[in-house]
């Protein structure tokens, strides 16, 4: 496991990003003065962006399914914890934007490579504030309501029903 968003797992048989970029930015502001420089004033902690970037070659190494995943999660709005695969904690962060680029095509319309690049932006207040809320969690079904699983759970239920019963027509 090179890292996971929420329950997604970054690695080979998924998507293995070949680069990780990251930006963090701090608030100040600056009041002009006569005769000397600016006064400045740290009001803050800014954006903090991370971008995952790298290529899958499904024949070898990842699968196209992986970016569905991963855009059916951004589509939730929600928050994911960010965690390297050594166990360090990024924070919470949301998915801003998925790139997707295909080349190599065979007859099929399949491309043997696609290129992708992911952008996430932290939400969080910072890793303190989110394993104390964590710690406030009295039950695994608390827990799963709020990381907005519930929801996707009911979703996914809901889809193999509709299935079940088109099949049955069918047959």
């Amino acid at each position: 496991m090179m890292m996971s968003l929420g329950l997604f797992v970054f690695g080979l048989p998924t998507l293995a990003y070949q680069e990780l970029q990251r930006q963090t930015e701090w608030k100040h502001q600056s009041t002009s003065r006569v005769g000397t420089r600016d006064a400045n004033q740290f009001t803050g902690l800014g954006p903090d962006t991370i971008t995952l970037s790298g290529w899958i070659a499904p024949e070898l190494t990842g699968t196209a399914i992986s970016l569905d995943a991963l855009r059916f999660m951004a589509d939730t709005g929600k928050g994911w914890v960010l965690v390297q695969g050594t166990g360090r904690i990024y924070g919470t962060y949301v998915i801003t934007s998925i790139t997707e680029g295909k080349t190599i095509f065979e007859a099929n319309g399949d491309a043997q490579r696609i290129d992708f690049s992911i952008s996430l932006k932290r939400i969080d207040e910072g890793v303190i504030n989110m394993l104390d809320n964590l710690s406030k969690v009295g039950s695994l079904s608390q827990l799963s309501d709020m990381m907005g699983l519930t929801s996707l759970t009911n979703k996914a239920r809901d889809i193999v029903t509709t299935a079940g019963n088109i099949a049955g027509r069918l047959l």
